[in-house]
């Protein structure tokens, strides 16, 4: 069967062993086995014997080659699995928000591009622009997903209607992102009758929660500035599946060797129909646009409250 170990050098292999008994562990019987390389190595029990590395690479080459687990096919039901039961959660959330007239939309980013932020700026907006138009105020709620803490919960409350938390810190350092029976579970929290607008916090990262529909009917990222103009090109997977992409902390560059010209290329590579929106939540620049794009009549699932078109 097969084994892996790990020798004083701190490299990793696997080989292969007829039965357990013949494993050499706290003074047991010892082993051998022989590999491709033919270099000897000597362990506590005396036995000298080779090691070879997948496909005659060095280990730093293979620490994302899963196939010496031969677990592809367990891991690929399970993963379907997975996306299935999320699918399906997904589905029934985003019938809950077109029952109740709701417009839902995901708002991921990395951890510090400025989202939570941004959706401070977005709530007094909405409010500044009923007020000064006269009509009705949209009504708006969020869901909060942070790993721990109530921090950014917090600085909402008291600016958007209605707040619901997500902590995601239970297992192994937490999750890395929102899933379908997450937003499921916030939605208790929340009254989706007394709402028109539902943004949706993502946890920031930059990978996972791009993978994962949460029922939303909208996808924006929020991107920094600060970020440099390669990672529409070394994150692909965020930058291809959202509809709009806010530029945000445009007031630093000119502190910054950011090209923006490189970015827009890297972006249109990847997602070329993708609305991108310069904005710095901090100064305000933007947020108008943004807010166009939230509340465009286009935008919303049919049977919207006719109060979100602005």
């Amino acid at each position: 069967m097969g084994r892996f170990h790990r020798h004083d050098d701190g490299t990793v292999h696997s080989h292969s062993h007829d039965d357990v008994a013949g494993h050499s562990r706290d003074g047991e019987q010892g082993h051998s086995h022989s590999h491709d390389d033919g270099v000897g190595h000597s362990h506590g029990d005396g036995a000298d014997h080779a090691h070879s590395h997948p496909h005659g690479e060095e280990p730093s080459q293979w620490v994302g080659d899963h196939s010496g687990y031969g677990t592809e096919v367990e891991r690929v039901e399970v993963l379907e699995r997975i996306f299935s039961e999320n699918d399906a959660a997904a589905a029934a959330n985003r019938a809950a928000f077109d029952a109740a007239g709701v417009t839902a939309v995901n708002i991921m980013s990395s951890p510090g591009a400025g989202k939570t932020t941004l959706l401070a700026a977005t709530l007094k907006a909405l409010r500044q622009r009923a007020e000064a138009s006269g009509g009705a105020r949209v009504r708006a709620g969020i869901v909060e997903g942070d790993i721990e803490t109530a921090i950014d919960a917090d600085r909402l409350r008291g600016l958007a209607d209605q707040v619901a938390l997500l902590n995601t810190g239970n297992g192994f350092g937490g999750e890395c992102h929102l899933d379908a029976p997450m937003v499921a579970r916030a939605l208790r929290d929340l009254d989706l009758e007394a709402l028109d607008l539902l943004l949706i916090e993502n946890v920031g990262n930059l990978v996972c929660p791009a993978e994962f529909d949460v029922g939303a009917h909208r996808k924006a990222m929020v991107f920094s500035v600060t970020e440099g103009e390669d990672k529409p090109l070394k994150y692909p997977v965020m930058f291809k599946v959202v509809e709009a992409v806010v530029v945000n902390k445009v007031d630093l560059l000119p502190y910054l060797d950011f090209d923006s010209g490189a970015f827009l290329a890297n972006l249109a590579a990847v997602n070329p129909t993708a609305r991108v929106i310069s904005a710095s939540a901090k100064t305000g620049v933007g947020i108008d646009e943004w807010l166009d794009w939230l509340t465009a009549s286009e935008n919303q699932p049919a049977g919207l409250a006719a109060n979100l078109t602005a």
